[in-house]
Parts: C-alpha cells; structure tokens; sequence
C-alpha cells in the first residue's frame, strides 16, 4: 500500500483536502499533493464538487497530470480536459504510456489530437497508431507492445546476457515470449527458469510450448476470465496469423474487473458507468430520468391492478394489508435474481443453452 502522508487516514483524505482548500491554503495543499501517488490525486478529485475539482486541479504537479488523468473516470476527465489549455494537454499526455493515451486521444479534440501526434516520436507514434487500429474493448487496445521475445534455439546464457542490456525489464515481466524467425508465437519461456536453470541450456528444452495466448480481437472481458481462471500474470497477444503482437498484464485486467463490477453495480440501478457523483443537476436528472419513468409507469400498472379488484378488497380487507407485504418480497426476490443473474454473466456462467433452465428456477424461487 502506498502510504499516507502527514498522517492523513484514507477515509479522512477528502475531508483534510477540502478544510485546506476551503481554509485558502493552497501552499499546504501543493505540498501535500505532491507526496501522493496519481491515483490517491484522481480518487481526491473524484470526489471534489466542481468548483473545488477545478481549483485542486491547477495545484496538482505538472509532471503527474498525465497520470492523473489515466487514473480518472471518463466522465471527470473529460470535465478537466474541457478547461484545460492545449498546450497543457499536449504536454500531460507525454508522461502516458502508450496504451493509456490511445484511451484518452479520443476524448480529445482533432486539433489537441493532431499535436499530440506531431509531438511523438516515430516509435510511440507507430505503437499508438496500431493501438488505434484495434476496435475499443479488444485485446488488441488494452496491450502492450513493450514485450521481450526471444528464439527458442539460443541458450540461456546468450538470453540473460541479452537481458542485462536492456534493463530495467518492462513491468510485470514474468516470462519471455519465445517466437521463431518469422516473428510467430511459439511458448513462454517463465523468468526464473531462465534464471535457475543452467546457463548451456537451451530455451527449447524448457519452455512452455503453445502457453496462453489471445488473439488481438478478442473481447477484453473473455480475457479477464481468462486470467481469473488460469491465474495468469501475462498472456501473449496475437493476430490471425499467430503473429506476437505484445502481452497483456494482471494490472490491466485489475482495471477491467474492477471497470466491469462498477457497471454491474451501477447498471441494476439503471445508472451508466463512469457517472460523475458531483455531476451538475440537469445531466444527471436526464439520465435517471428513464429508469424513474419506467418505474413510474409500472407503479400506475400496480394500481390499475388493484383498482379491478376494488369491490373485493372492501369485501375482505385484510387483502389490503397482504399488498404492501406481496410489494416488498417481490421486490427482494427480484434484486436477489437481479444479483445473482449479473454476477453469472460477468462469470460467463449464463449462456443461451442454460437461461431457460435458470429463468425456471428462480420463478420457483420468487414463487
């Protein structure tokens, strides 16, 4: 865990930011800000009103506002990207790597857009223009392609020389790609048994032959129950033709589990993902505005129900006190299938073959 500074408790971070802030401090709140790491900086900022939002924004440091905006939903990015100068907005997204600013470059308009890309270099340049190839969502958007191969026939000693080069290692490397001469995946070769192995022996001998791989159009949730279920730390991407194409790693599924949870939250209350909590009145009224109407209209149904059967409730009225009774355990059974159903889906537990024996089943359950 990262820690605090000051001695500042997690839960208490908004409430010490925003008594600075309020108090005009702002030197203790630069100080302050500059001993956070950019995440627990855009989790501050997701929870500021927008007034206050803008304001911690201007003293955040320069050189992590890359970072920062990584790190941020798309509804408060977008918020900050609005108000922010081009110039800074070019400048923040030469801290990102290239995967995090094939993200953000759509949320950006074709001017800031067209200097950024003129502020690459040829090789980031090249990477997030084959980023941008792959369709959101895919394998293909969420990899690397800062990924070792080496070939199968060389021997471990001529691996770790060539590793010693080109220290430090990128992030997360817990195997080399094996590939042959025309660039094809062929297996892994896992990090310590390079390293514990003798030194003469060659990498064909002891790497994992045709090990994990995902085509580069997969959809990044089938590769995120991929890693859950095989306890994966890296996969090798590839394209129709078995080409490497890079490696996708447990800190970007971590993102798309927690991505996915959130959706899944927010969803069975008919919320959109990424809602900004501090968003302006008017935009969060029209997107609640639907799910309200729906419940609305199936409340007037309700009534109308029991407004057939009027004559007997005057007749028998402890039906009128069985309602209320009959509303809420219906509406519990329905929350507990509506969890249960979402959490299956996200498992891919739920499937067109298995759906109407499910469907069954929880009828007899709310029965």
């Amino acid at each position: 865990m990262i820690p605090i500074t000051q001695n500042v408790e997690e839960p208490n971070q908004v409430n010490y930011i925003i008594g600075l802030l309020k108090a005009e401090n702002d030197t203790a709140v630069s100080s302050h800000l500059e001993q956070l790491h950019a995440a627990e900086i855009a989790g501050l900022l997701e929870s500021l009103p927008p007034e206050l939002r803008q304001h911690l924004w201007t003293l955040t440091p320069k050189e992590t506002e890359g970072g920062i905006l990584t790190y941020l939903g798309e509804e408060v990015r977008g918020s900050i990207i609005g108000k922010m100068e081009d110039a800074d907005l070019v400048a923040a997204t030469e801290t990102m790597n290239v995967e995090d600013l094939a993200n953000v470059i759509d949320e950006l308009s074709d001017d800031v857009s067209e200097a950024v890309l003129e502020s690459l270099n040829d090789d980031r340049r090249q990477r997030l223009e084959a980023a941008l190839s792959f369709n959101e969502n895919t394998a293909g958007r969420l990899m690397s392609s800062d990924v070792i191969s080496v070939r199968k026939d060389v021997t471990l000693s001529v691996v770790l020389r060539y590793l010693r080069r080109l220290k430090p290692l990128p992030t997360h490397t817990d195997a080399l790609m094996v590939t042959d001469e025309n660039g094809s995946y062929l297996g892994k070769l896992m990090l310590a048994d390079a390293v514990s192995e003798h030194p003469e022996t060659v990498v064909s001998t002891i790497m994992r032959e045709a090990a994990d791989w995902v085509q580069a159009n997969a959809n990044e949730h089938d590769v995120a129950v991929l890693f859950q279920r095989r306890d994966l730390i890296s996969v090798a991407v590839v394209d129709e033709h078995t080409k490497l194409l890079g490696r996708i790693t447990i800190d970007n599924i971590v993102d798309i589990i927690v991505a996915e949870a959130d959706k899944a939250l927010l969803a069975s209350a008919g919320l959109v993902e990424d809602e900004d909590l501090f968003a302006p009145v008017l935009p969060s009224t029209k997107r609640r505005a639907v799910w309200l109407g729906l419940n609305l209209i199936t409340v007037f149904l309700a009534v109308w129900v029991i407004g057939l059967f009027e004559a007997v409730l005057e007749e028998i009225v402890v039906l009128a006190i069985l309602m209320p009774i009959v509303a809420s355990m219906g509406g519990i059974a329905g929350s507990q299938t509506l969890t249960l159903t979402i959490r299956g889906l996200a498992l891919g537990q739920v499937s067109n073959a298995n759906l109407r024996w499910l469907g069954n089943k929880e009828l007899q359950v709310g029965y």
